[in-house]
C-alpha cells in the first residue's frame, strides 16, 4: 500500500471512527515510522485535519492497537480455513465486522498502562 491510498483510508474512516468511540477531536493518533506513514502528504493531511500525531521514535516497541486487532482477525480468519481468495476476502470482512466495539475500547483504554510499562523499562 502506498502513502496516497493509506491517506485515502484515514480520511474515509478515521475521523468516523474517534466520532463512533466518543472520542470527539480529543484523540491522538499512533503509527508507526513506516515511510508511508511519514511521507508529505500524510504530514499534510493531518494537519489539514486537526489530527495530533504521536511521535514514535524508530525501533520502538510496537504498542499500535490495531497490531491486537490484526492479531484477532488472522485467528478468526485462521479457524474458517479459507480455501480461495475469494472466500478469504468475505470471512475476513464477516470477521472484522464481528469484532465487538468493545474489544476496540479496551484496547484504546490499555495504551497509556502499556506506554508507561515501556517507559519504565527505559
Amino acid at each position: 500500500m502506498n502513502a496516497a491510498k493509506y491517506r485515502d483510508i484515514l480520511d474515509e474512516n478515521l475521523l468516523q471512527s474517534a466520532q463512533d468511540l466518543r472520542l470527539g477531536r480529543r484523540f491522538t493518533f499512533q503509527q508507526d515510522n513506516d515511510p508511508k506513514y511519514t511521507a508529505k502528504i500524510m504530514k499534510e493531511w493531518l494537519h489539514n485535519n486537526s489530527v495530533t500525531d504521536l511521535e514514535w521514535p524508530s525501533q520502538s516497541p510496537d504498542l499500535n492497537p490495531i497490531e491486537h486487532l490484526w492479531r484477532d482477525l488472522k485467528m478468526a480468519v485462521h479457524q474458517r480455513l479459507p480455501s480461495n481468495l475469494t472466500e478469504l476476502k468475505r470471512i475476513c470482512k464477516e470477521e472484522w465486522q464481528r469484532i465487538p466495539k468493545s474489544r476496540c475500547e479496551k484496547l484504546v483504554a490499555s495504551f497509556p498502562k502499556r506506554l508507561m510499562a515501556i517507559l519504565d523499562q527505559k
